[in-house]
């Protein structure tokens, strides 16, 4: 039987990706306590990839729907973290941006709301979170956008 947060995703047409594979030597999620940490999640996945650096080879609206990708990759790897069960969701905590930029590039936070509103969406106001959103001159990869997440789980 299908949660609430899988028929919201649905209700939205949004079907997850696979959760990726970590890229390197870590874990692509921890649990401690009622917390799920989440490694942090590039902007790409089986649907797409999003690689470049905003205010060079990349607009405001490719580099909001490259968080958008983070998102959907944060969401299955916590889907992966509860044991398939969105609904073990109590609230999103945090969201941690990165956005591969140039120097004079400054709408960071509005590039991040992608992966924000996304998660808004999804989860309600369990989905409401603390935030921030940096710049940073590369990414690994050549990724555009990578967002880590905490999530506190029942």
């Amino acid at each position: 039987m299908a949660g609430k947060i899988d028929a919201r995703l649905a209700e939205l047409g949004i079907e997850l990706p696979e959760a990726p594979a970590p890229a390197a030597n870590y874990v692509p999620w921890v649990k401690s306590g009622y917390l799920l940490f989440v490694a942090g999640q590039v902007s790409g996945n089986n649907q797409g990839m999003h690689k470049g650096r905003l205010g060079d080879d990349l607009s405001l609206e490719d580099g909001v729907a490259a968080a958008r990708a983070c998102a959907l990759n944060l969401v299955a790897q916590a889907k992966a973290g509860c044991g398939g069960d969105l609904d073990r969701v109590a609230q999103v905590v945090k969201l941690g941006g990165f956005v591969a930029c140039t120097p004079d590039f400054v709408q960071q936070p509005q590039v991040v709301n992608g992966a924000s509103d996304l998660i808004v969406d999804i989860f309600g106001a369990k989905g409401r979170h603390a935030r921030f959103a940096v710049g940073a001159p590369a990414l690994p990869m050549g990724f555009a956008v990578e967002i880590d997440a905490m999530f506190e789980i029942a």
